[in-house]
């Protein structure tokens, strides 16, 4: 029963408080309608592919919005990976690097009736090797897969704390 009463009393409080999610915020700024489009860099095209589909994931997850051509959408936003690095944070006894942390940056920018804003949004995801190994690709490319979506939450937030203002 107190189970039940605490239960009620934390969501009465959330819903008279106001609350409201990130991406519902976010849907006020960018619509229901988006196009994505990714720009390929032609040094690392690899990449370019991950991110393009973390993107679309993260539109169809976090804004609960639908990709549509470029004359349907309300919105388009273009993604440009700025740099992705790997930096090693935690060795072993021996001194062989056991943990890194691959550190995404990308660069959105939303474009909306005409006028366009521009975003710097970070994400990085943590991973393990083996002492005395190399990060295989799977690894790499996972770990770029996860920073990306990281990054992308960065700029949903960003783009939540305008649609807030509203």
């Amino acid at each position: 029963m107190q189970k039940v009463l605490a239960s009620f009393l934390v969501l009465l409080f959330v819903v008279g408080c106001g609350y409201m999610p990130a991406s519902k915020q976010a849907r006020k700024v960018v619509g229901t309608r988006l196009f994505v489009e990714v720009t390929v860099s032609l040094e690392d095209p690899e990449n370019a592919v991950l991110i393009k589909d973390a993107t679309r994931k993260a539109v169809v997850t976090r804004f609960h919005a639908s990709l549509v051509p470029r004359e349907q959408a309300l919105t388009r936003l273009r993604v440009e990976l700025t740099s992705i690095s790997f930096s090693a944070l935690q060795y072993d006894s021996n001194g062989y690097v056991i943990v890194y942390r691959a550190n995404v940056i990308l660069n959105v920018v939303r474009k909306k009736n005409g006028k366009q804003k521009s975003y710097i949004a970070k994400g990085n995801h943590d991973f393990t090797i083996e002492p005395n190994a190399i990060i295989t690709d799977a690894q790499r490319f996972d770990s770029i897969r996860s920073g990306s979506l990281k990054a992308l939450d960065s700029f949903i937030a960003q783009v939540g704390a305008e649609g807030s203002r509203l």
